[in-house]
């Protein structure tokens, strides 16, 4: 798997994840305003069930094993309780995540939300190697966390990390990568904005970290002869999922018709409710005051919350709105994660 690099080092393949999408943001906006946006818009709304698909049983990495890996790393992050939930569907087109094992491809995946983004007849993750040893259990759980939403830890602006950047190309531009100039500037080298990041501390022992050789880092000095490889969730990376995917409440709080609800939420956090209409008819919710807010609408078939509609009102004049058909006496569970408020700060939910 590890291949001798430019610089003579014994240097691993790599997760090569596509560029994130980067939100158009009004110049008017306030600095708080854009923080939010970049720090919540990659997360999914906690509560999602997110659906995967193989879209082959190996490829030419291998056979079925493959795909076992694969599952088992989403359960590791499902087994710490988080509200996330991970489901297995035959149907490409059912699912946000899509899978597909191919060498030529290497190792990589979309960033949370970005998943829904792409067709559902592409790959939105791809593994280009055996997942069956130590390092490909971890490239598993690598690219699933960036499914969650997580981005890579060395480009965390906290990291303060000053690159030999001739190195990094020489050494990433040769074998086993052989990553043009782009993508090595867009894995390794591109800082973060300070305001996508969770927290504000470096974890090297997160998943999320790469293993680097020695040379490629001149500072900090701790690291000129390299970072380790880091084969499983180290404590911070339990601790971000679970600040941002916490273990949903058994029961929601139920939200009546035409009784506006207040929202206590901070940046990031979220309000759920349960919604039992008490009249089949075309409906509204929303929410009201000065806030982005994204807020989504799922409803109870057969033991499993199925998506409905949702509506993103982030970085606008505006507020969400969702207007949707309800059946009478359905259960039905309205999600809405806050970005920012400003003004009074008091904000609120509906339906009507």
């Amino acid at each position: 798997m590890n291949a001798p690099s430019a610089s003579g080092t014994t240097t691993p393949r790599y997760c090569a994840q596509p560029p994130q999408t980067q939100p158009v943001l009004r110049p008017d906006l306030s600095p708080g305003r854009s923080r939010a946006i970049l720090l919540v818009r990659a997360k999914w709304v906690n509560g999602t069930v997110l659906h995967y698909a193989f879209l082959d049983q190996g490829g030419d990495i291998g056979g079925p094993e493959q795909l076992e890996e694969v599952r088992r790393a989403f359960q590791t992050w499902k087994s710490l309780g988080i509200g996330l939930d991970f489901k297995e569907v035959a149907d490409p087109s059912e699912s946000e995540i899509r899978i597909a094992f191919r060498e030529r491809d290497g190792s990589a995946s979309y960033v949370g939300r970005d998943n829904l983004l792409i067709g559902t007849n592409e790959a939105t993750m791809t593994f280009g190697w055996d997942l069956t040893t130590p390092y490909g259990r971890a490239t598993a759980l690598h690219e699933t966390a960036h499914a969650v939403g997580f981005a890579h830890e060395h480009q965390n602006p906290f990291a303060g990390i000053v690159w030999n950047e001739a190195k990094v190309y020489e050494d990433l531009g040769g074998p086993p990568n052989n990553w043009p100039h782009e993508v090595t500037f867009e894995n390794i080298l591109r800082k973060l904005s300070k305001d996508e990041v969770t927290g504000s501390d470096w974890d090297v022992h997160s998943i999320m970290e790469y293993s680097f050789g020695p040379g490629l880092i001149v500072s900090p000095e701790a690291y000129r002869n390299g970072i380790p490889e880091t084969l499983s969730l180290s404590a911070v990376d339990k601790e971000r999922v679970l600040q941002w995917y916490p273990p949903l409440v058994a029961q929601p709080a139920r939200l009546e018709a035409f009784q506006s609800t207040p929202l206590q939420l901070t940046t990031g956090e979220q309000a759920d409710f349960e919604i039992v209409p008490p009249e089949t008819r075309n409906y509204e919710i929303g929410t009201f005051g000065n806030s982005d807010v994204v807020l989504a609408l799922f409803e109870r078939v057969d033991g499993e919350l199925k998506y409905v509609a949702a509506d993103d009102d982030s970085g606008q004049d505006r507020n969400g709105r969702l207007a949707v058909k309800l059946v009478k006496d359905h259960a039905y569970v309205a999600r809405a994660r806050l970005y920012s408020t400003w003004g009074s700060g008091s904000i609120a939910l509906m339906y009507w």
